[in-house]
């Protein structure tokens, strides 16, 4: 990718559990939006590999992997899907959900990224949000909400480390969306603010013709 390419870029903010991999799916299948969840690109390493192993010493306590490492892999990961035209960056837009997951990762991407909104997915139901923890391990055999001791350690890390990447953005740019209510409801308002967005770029256009 040429170091003058930024890709367009809405990030889905949030703490483990409110709701960012659900959002993303939804969105991920609007023509023109494609959805890049971390995770997923980890969860998909083959356990035995190098690159495998060392997600796995990682999620399976909770905590963050390197961030070197997590940035070139979904470097790698989303220059793959340009190669196999599922994503245009001059016509579509990147979801990220599950990155940036510290301030160090939110300036390492500055070179890759250029976000338009973050969507801070606020869920101020902290049992809820354990709640989908447990029950999204037991029906993905997720290693990293194995336990609850790791889940809650998942939590500590994102007070203590991830939501400091709220303070990285402008403030303009970030759009809080309450997460206590029904997905529908969450979809709705992000997809208004999007449609939003796009009208007042597309206005930005014509004047400047």
């Amino acid at each position: 990718m040429p170091a003058t390419t930024r890709y367009k870029t809405f990030l889905l903010f949030g703490a483990p559990g409110s709701g960012k991999g659900t959002q993303g799916k939804i969105l991920g299948s609007i023509p023109g939006l494609v959805h890049v969840a971390c995770g997923e690109i980890f969860r998909d390493l083959r356990v035995g590999s190098p690159l495998g192993k060392v997600f796995l010493d990682y999620s399976s306590r909770g905590a963050l992997v390197p961030d070197d490492f997590t940035i070139q892999l979904w470097k790698e990961h989303t220059e793959g899907l340009e190669q196999l035209g599922r994503f245009d960056p001059a016509t579509d837009a990147l979801i990220l959900d599950g990155i940036p997951r510290n301030v160090a990762q939110a300036r390492l991407m500055d070179e890759y990224v250029d976000v338009k909104r973050v969507y801070y997915l606020d869920c101020e139901d902290k049992e809820k949000m354990f709640l989908r923890l447990k029950r999204r391990a037991l029906h993905e055999n997720r290693l990293d909400d194995a336990s609850d001791a790791v889940i809650q350690h998942r939590l500590y890390v994102y007070e203590a480390e991830t939501a400091q990447v709220l303070s990285y953005y402008p403030v303009d740019i970030i759009r809080r969306i309450n997460t206590d209510r029904t997905p529908v409801e969450v979809l709705a308002d992000i997809l208004a603010d999007i449609r939003d967005l796009a009208i007042d770029v597309e206005k930005e256009t014509t004047d400047e013709a």
